[in-house]
């Protein structure tokens, strides 16, 4: 019997965003600053990561307000806080054998007596509700990371834009904020000091750049390493090429015969 496989064939959607001009790209991260705080940005993951770093660079505490604080994505607003209760659980078990004795009839019609060791676990749990934080304080001269939400989970489509190109095939389609087809930011609020006056900040992105890759044009694999030394031959780990914190990507499979 002859049988065959069919090799799953891997492609990536890249965009390229570009930031109003309050937020810079530098030092590996999209960033944005004022007096009291740094906002820091890396898109880069499957689907785009709008989470920030949220840096205090005061002396006092800082307060952001999860309940003021949002991720707009052409025009419909998505809360940061969702009044969620976090529970946590944990179990501890005691084992112990048991000894027991068993007659019956063997297949010589025989009466025969067996021993057998059955072994039974005690189980105790605990668990902790936890519920989510409105007001998240930011010590001094500390930062804390907020995640939330993805900026794309569905490969944009266009006439222009072959779905599985080729090497020779790969073509970029570019934007302008006013017929980009993402356009996103983050609404954030919070005070210095529980008694200071609120302050908002808003950052704004569009992607302005989308680009069709097959895994080849986009990935590379080196052999692994740590401190100098080299792993075996066979030891290899595939990277991304041209990463940046102001890309990010959709990872798709060639499934259909739809050239766009």
């Amino acid at each position: 019997m002859l049988t065959s496989c069919n090799t799953v064939k891997n492609y990536y959607q890249v965009y390229k965003t570009t930031p109003e001009s309050n937020v810079t790209l530098k030092d590996n991260h999209l960033a944005y600053e004022d007096d009291n705080c740094k906002v820091l940005y890396n898109l880069w993951a499957d689907g785009g990561n709008i989470g920030f770093s949220f840096l205090n660079k005061t002396t006092t505490n800082i307060y952001l307000n999860l309940e003021e604080c949002f991720f707009v994505k052409n025009g419909i607003a998505n809360n940061y806080y969702k009044n969620r209760v976090y529970t946590f659980s944990t179990n501890t078990g005691i084992g112990q054998s048991v000894a027991k004795s068993m007659t019956g009839i063997n297949f010589l019609q025989l009466v025969q007596t067996n021993s057998a060791t059955a072994n039974s676990i005690n189980t105790n749990g605990t668990s902790v509700s936890e519920n989510e934080e409105k007001i998240i304080c930011i010590p001094a001269m500390t930062s804390k990371i907020i995640t939330e939400y993805n900026i794309n989970q569905t490969p944009y489509r266009d006439c222009d834009l072959l779905r599985f190109p080729s090497k020779k095939q790969i073509k970029t389609l570019n934007f302008t904020k006013t017929n980009s087809p993402i356009v996103y930011s983050n609404r954030l609020e919070y005070k210095v000091g529980q008694t200071g006056k609120s302050i908002k900040l808003e950052n704004n992105f569009y992607v302005s750049e989308i680009t069709n890759y097959p895994q080849s044009e986009i990935m590379d694999s080196k052999r692994d390493e740590n401190c100098g030394q080299e792993g075996r031959e066979y030891t290899f780990t595939n990277y991304f090429e041209n990463v940046s914190p102001d890309k990010f990507y959709i990872k798709y499979i060639e499934e259909d015969e739809w050239k766009h």
